[in-house]
This record gives structure tokens, C-alpha cells and sequence, in this order.
């Protein structure tokens, strides 16, 4: 029995050969067909890539686009390549390039007018974008081209126009993002004076979003605006039971309306509250100079050594040091300005405000980020801050 095998075994193996040899024959056949259907800019192309030549690569490769109409994918492949090269005039001339082609399929012009209409939003070319985008209504590609149509919009500050879009589409924006674009509208009536249509639009954002803390700021400046300092105040006192992390932006008009009702303790006490319960940098700094002014540098030192010693943190150090200058004796106050300043220079970089999204940094607070354009997505909280958390 075991011979039997043996020899069965024998005659399988040349077999298993011939067979594989007959495989890679076919194989090796096919691939050669094919490598002479390419056009020989294609292998110059793979060449110069091998050899880091990516600017001759493109060039070859161009030049395989122009011969074979039929190399959609290279078409699209190359126009990526220049946009995210940031070369949009070379991205603008593939994807029109595609266009253009008489033969080609519809499914890769509709795809191409949507890179065309990417190709003229990274150049901020908006209109050309826009209308392109107009014209994907109605194909399979219109709901990807409303999304573009919306960053268009935020882009070009047409506010009503991404409500209207987001109305249409709600999944393309969160209600959290259309209450920001009525901010947006009410925050431009205010610069013009338009406290009722302000109004109108603050509405819809708390509509939209009940806890829209920046529909309350507004509401609260529309009402200062307009000489109602009472309303002012009880309106931006509703933030807390939102979000009192954003107090902290608050503090400066609260205190400026208590100054103008001649009630300044009571706004002293009030932010020296909130301070307690929810501590942040930008408190401390506002209620630090309130205290320093109204009772002097002893009751400023105490305030700021009771919060260091809560909230530990380079920032507290340098308002200490602060405090603790005017107190100190002659000779000491040398070293302790030196390290004040030593500190100081340091806390600069760290007193900024952090988007969570993208990690971009600015001392300013901007309700949407400059850079991922992402909204509320920057926490009413200092750099520092956050280090503490980690």
C-alpha cells in the first residue's frame, strides 16, 4: 500500500508542474498583452516616480491622459494629486479636461463636476464653485454638492442661504449649527443698530437650539445696547444654567453694567461667586484687578494664594507674584519681579484658547474655529486649563 502511494506521488508531482508552468505561461501572456496596450509615457511616468522625479512623473502621466481617453482614473487620480498639491489651475484643467471628453460615461461626469466644483472651492474661487454645484440638483450626486454648497455659504457669510440649505437637508447641519448661523445674522443687525431684527433671529437660535449660550450673549448685548442694563444682566445670568464654563467670557459685561447702575459691589460679589463654583483663568484675572482696585493689594494677595492653592496653575503663580510685589520690602521686590516676569513670559503662550478638533490656538475666543471651521468646537477655556486635565 505504501509503494502504491509512492508512486502515486511520483507521477503527481511532474503533473503539479506542468500545471503551474501552464498557469504562469497564461499569466505572463496577459500581462504582456496588456503592457503593450500602454502607452510608453505610462512606464516613463513609473520611472521618474521610482527615481523621485514627481514633477516629470505628472507630466508623463499627462501625457498618457491626452493619448487614452479611456483612462478615467488617471484623470481623477492626477486631478487629486494637484489640489491637495495646491496646484488648483493644473486640478481646474484635468477635471475640465475629463469634461470635455466626448465618450464619457455619465456616472464620471457628474463625479467630475463635483472635483471641478472642489478644484474652484480650494482655489476660493466661490461663484464658479457655487454654480457648478447648482448645476448637481437633481443627479445622483446632488446631496454631496449641497454639503459643498454649505461650506460655500459659511465660507461667503450667506447665512440665510445655509439656513434655506439646511432646512432642505437636515442632515447635512446639526441644530447647533443653524442656531450659530442665526447668531451670525443677529450678530450683524447688532452692528447696524437693528436690535428687533437682531432680536428675531436670537429667537430662532434658541428655537433651534435651547441651549445656544452664544444666542444669550447676543440677547444680552442687543439689550444693553438699547439702555436695558436690568434685562442685560438677568439675561446673561441664564448662561449658567446652559453652560457656566462660558461665564468666564461674560465677566468684563457684567461688571461694565453694574458700573452703569452704580451697583459695583454687587457685581464684585457676584463674579467673585462664580469664581468660586466654577473656577477659570480669565475669572481670576477680572476679579484679581476688581479687588486690587476696591480693596487694595492685601485683599487682591489673599484672593489669588486661596485659588492658587485650589486650582494650582503657572497663571495663579504670576497674579501672586503680582499681588505679593507692592508688599514686599525693597530688597526683596527685585527677585520677585524678575520671577514675575521670568513667569509672565511664560503663561503668555499658555493663555490661549485650544479648538478641540484641530489644536488651533489664538488668545481671541472665536465661537467658530479659523481653521477647521468647526463650530463651538474651542471650549471658553484657557491652554493651561486643559494641560491640568491631562
Amino acid at each position: 500500500m505504501n509503494d502504491l502511494l509512492e508512486h502515486w506521488q511520483l507521477i503527481l508531482v511532474p503533473v503539479f508542474f506542468a500545471l503551474g508552468w501552464l498557469a504562469a505561461r497564461i499569466d505572463m501572456r496577459q500581462v504582456v498583452h496588456e503592457s503593450r496596450a500602454l502607452p510608453r509615457s505610462y512606464f516613463a511616468g513609473l520611472n521618474f516616480l521610482l527615481n523621485e522625479q514627481p514633477d516629470r512623473a505628472i507630466d508623463s502621466f499627462l501625457e498618457v491622459a491626452r493619448v487614452d481617453s479611456q483612462t478615467v482614473e488617471l484623470h481623477f487620480a492626477l486631478g487629486n494629486l494637484f489640489r491637495r498639491r495646491g496646484e488648483t489651475e493644473r486640478a481646474i484643467r484635468m477635471h475640465q479636461n475629463l469634461l470635455d471628453l466626448p465618450d464619457v460615461e455619465e456616472k464620471h461626469r457628474l463625479h467630475a463636476m463635483v472635483e471641478l466644483g472642489q478644484d474652484f472651492l480650494k482655489a476660493g474661487l466661490l461663484d464658479r464653485a457655487e454654480e457648478i454645484f447648482n448645476q448637481l440638483q437633481g443627479s445622483s450626486q446632488a446631496g454631496e454638492a449641497k454639503r459643498y454648497l454649505l461650506e460655500i455659504y459659511q465660507l461667503g457669510k450667506e447665512w440665510q442661504k445655509a439656513i434655506d440649505l439646511a432646512r432642505e437637508m437636515p442632515e447635512i447641519a446639526t441644530p447647533q449649527e443653524v442656531a450659530e448661523y442665526y447668531c451670525e445674522l443677529a450678530a450683524s443687525e447688532i452692528m447696524r443698530s437693528q436690535g428687533e431684527l437682531a432680536r428675531s433671529h436670537l429667537t430662532a437660535a434658541l428655537q433651534e437650539n435651547r441651549k445656544c449660550v452664544r444666542a444669550n450673549v447676543l440677547l444680552g448685548d442687543v439689550q444693553a445696547q438699547e439702555g436695558q442694563t436690568e434685562s442685560a444682566i438677568a439675561t446673561w445670568q441664564r448662561v449658567e444654567q446652559q453652560d457656566p464654563a462660558y461665564l468666564s467670557l461674560l465677566a468684563q459685561r457684567l461688571m461694565t453694567a453694574y458700573r452703569k447702575l452704580d451697583r459695583r459691589a454687587e457685581g464684585v460679589a457676584l463674579l467673585r461667586g462664580y469664581l468660586e463654583h466654577y473656577p477659570s483663568l480669565d475669572l481670576i484675572e477680572v476679579v484679581y484687578q476688581l479687588v486690587l482696585e476696591s480693596e487694595g493689594s492685601e485683599a487682591a494677595y489673599r484672593l489669588v494664594q486661596a485659588e492658587l492653592q485650589r486650582n494650582p496653575g503657572l497663571v495663579g503663580l504670576e497674579k501672586l507674584l503680582s499681588a505679593r510685589l507692592p508688599l514686599a520690602s525693597p530688597e526683596s521686590q527685585g527677585d520677585l519681579e524678575l520671577a514675575r516676569s521670568i513667569i509672565q513670559n511664560y503663561t503668555r503662550r499658555l493663555s490661549r484658547y485650544r479648538c478641540t478638533h484641530c489644536g488651533f490656538k489664538a488668545r481671541q475666543y472665536y465661537w467658530r474655529c479659523p481653521a477647521c471651521g468647526d463650530w463651538e468646537s474651542t471650549p471658553p477655556r484657557r491652554n493651561e486649563e486643559f494641560d491640568q486635565d491631562l
